[in-house]
């Protein structure tokens, strides 16, 4: 009996022609457009300088700023009113003041004050760009006081260079982070949304019916629904990973079976809760909404954006519900520190607990006699 209600499904996703095509190359355009457009890498910024100093060290200090790499100079103002009035334009995102005897304060304390002004309408570029120029200024302070202390003859004593190591991703490339758990994201769409759509589609269309008076039993019915949707959920796991490979040179350290045993567990629970999500929809409509509102739920919650440790406490109590959550922390320690299944055990039992309990929910909320 299961064996002709594969084929039945199977049927039916090759007889509609968008579906096929949408399944491979939506995660392919996807995962190879959004990281390269839509990533929190911060650069250019602009900045305006009122440099009411106008000596050595001032024109020292802007130019370690302009060659950071970070900021474009705008204008160099002559008082800080100008350089506000190029924000409020949206010509400048930053103004740094630097005072009068500015150098001379400099030298004679070995310190002086320094004006910075960011503009926070964009709470991440302000938030950046301010750390971006306080790290410079710090940079620019250790340099004058290596100066110092080789100038009058000190030695070495006290002055230090911290070089920082990134072990997991050196480069501190924002696609190394990001397309692991895109990855997830796609899979949860697809694989989510198809199976939420499958039942309730069958119930407009009247074919339902015609399925409740056969003898087939509700998890063989649940099962038929769930292996078609598992192997689509494999195909785009694998056009994400070979573009993931292609395009952003990224491997799973931890080795491609064990990201596929991960990844199995996964699409049987989401596809479980979009098969409950069907079973209980009166329509198209409602399961669209119903699955779009869990959808973004779970992405928010998972630490696709916010790390889950700078969440408040209550939201990691709400995260703990998210099966994207366990998904997507496996996918980034298997691509970037290559952990084994050893160190993921404990996500791989939770997703075993989520795919067993959505997938039981999916057979009770199937009645036969609607």
């Amino acid at each position: 009996m299961l064996r002709f209600l594969l084929e039945k499904e199977f049927r039916q996703i090759r007889r509609n022609p968008f579906l096929p095509r949408f399944i491979l190359v939506f995660p392919f355009i996807a995962l190879w457009l959004l990281p390269r457009a839509a990533n929190f890498e911060v650069k250019n910024i602009r900045i305006s300088i009122v440099d009411k100093d106008r000596g050595h060290w001032s024109r020292r200090l802007t130019d370690k700023v302009i060659s950071s790499g970070y900021f474009r100079l705008v204008n160099a103002c002559d008082g800080y009113a100008e350089a506000l009035r190029d924000v409020e334009l949206d010509k400048s995102d930053m103004i740094m003041e630097i005072p009068p005897r500015f150098g001379e304060k400099l030298v004679r304390d070995g310190k002086a004050p320094l004006f910075i002004s960011a503009n926070t309408v964009n709470g991440t570029k302000g938030g950046l760009g301010s750390s971006f120029l306080i790290s410079v200024v710090n940079d620019f302070s250790v340099d004058l006081r290596s100066q110092a202390v080789l100038s009058h003859g000190r030695g070495m004593r006290g002055v230090f260079e911290v070089t920082p190591y990134y072990r997991y991703n050196p480069h501190l490339q924002y696609p190394v982070f990001m397309v692991p758990a895109l990855m997830v994201m796609f899979l949860t769409m697809i694989c989510g949304f198809l199976p939420a759509l499958s039942i309730v589609g069958e119930k407009e269309n009247g074919t339902m019916e015609q399925m409740n008076v056969t003898p087939v039993r509700r998890g063989t019915f649940i099962l038929s629904k769930l292996i078609p949707y598992w192997t689509i959920g494999f195909a785009v796991f694998s056009v994400c990973l070979l573009v993931a490979r292609i395009f952003y040179g990224l491997v799973p350290l931890c080795g491609i079976p064990t990201i596929y045993l991960f990844a199995s567990v996964f699409v049987l629970a989401f596809s479980g809760l979009g098969l409950v999500i069907s079973n209980l929809a009166k329509s198209v409509q409602q399961a669209m909404f119903l699955m779009f509102f869990f959808v973004v739920t779970c992405i928010l919650m998972s630490g696709l954006y916010t790390p889950i440790s700078s969440m408040p406490h209550w939201a990691q109590v709400v995260s703990a519900g998210s099966p994207l959550r366990y998904f997507i922390q496996v996918m980034r320690l298997g691509y970037l520190k290559g952990s084994g299944f050893y160190d993921m055990a404990f996500h791989f039992f939770v997703l075993c607990a989520f795919a067993l309990f959505f997938n039981l929910l999916a057979v009770v909320t199937y009645k036969k006699s609607e």
